[in-house]
């Protein structure tokens, strides 16, 4: 009885792999149909049998409006990334100034780190090159930055998505967590700002 508990949590709690890498094979192939369905669930069975996926735990919550708010957001994201990429693949005079930026999330979870991970890679013009999951850092490939600005406007993007997941799936602590770090953040931007003041008066 036990061992078949274990096996069906076991099962449950690599779903979320399972399904995440069904997605990712209709994605590289941009056609969802029937055969790609099949195909992605025979290669996301491979995968997970011969290779070695780590356990990743659900939350146990699930926020519709807030994953609703993700996707709408998430499509949104595509299209105008779309746009932009077309625009500097079509420019005459387009000289390339890409940057590797580490960006370290708030959260501790890996269900979270992996979807801020797909949902980063499958908006044109950015990829995750690499993963740190002990410290929860994604190291990526950005397309057409060229001061510290757009380094941390493409940052705060992506601190957003994880901020939308997190608030969609993520569990209690994941979001306590988020909260509290956005308090420290908002805490210490006063802090700077009255330090700004007093200098300036």
């Amino acid at each position: 009885m036990t061992s078949t508990k274990s096996l069906l949590t076991r099962s449950v709690n690599q779903l979320p792999l399972f399904l995440g890498l069904v997605l990712l094979w209709m994605l590289l192939w941009g056609n969802f149909s029937w055969l790609n369905v099949l195909t992605g669930a025979i290669f996301a069975a491979v995968v997970s049998t011969v290779f070695y996926l780590p356990a990743v735990q659900l939350s146990g919550r699930l926020n519709l409006w807030r994953l609703a708010v993700y996707f709408a957001r998430l499509v949104f994201d595509i299209v105008r990334a779309s746009v932009q990429v077309a625009s500097l693949a079509l420019a005459p005079n387009y000289k390339a100034s890409n940057a590797i930026e580490a960006i370290h999330l708030r959260t501790r979870s890996d269900l979270i780190l992996t979807w801020v991970a797909v949902s980063t890679s499958i908006v044109p013009g950015s990829i995750v090159v690499d993963i740190d999951r002990m410290d929860s850092t994604l190291y990526l490939h950005v397309l057409n930055v060229k001061t510290i600005e757009e380094l941390e406007r493409f940052r705060k993007s992506v601190l957003d998505t994880e901020r939308r997941i997190v608030l969609a799936i993520g569990s209690k602590e994941d979001v306590a967590r988020l909260l509290s770090a956005d308090e420290a953040v908002a805490a210490a931007t006063t802090e700077d700002h009255g330090q700004q003041g007093g200098t300036l008066s």
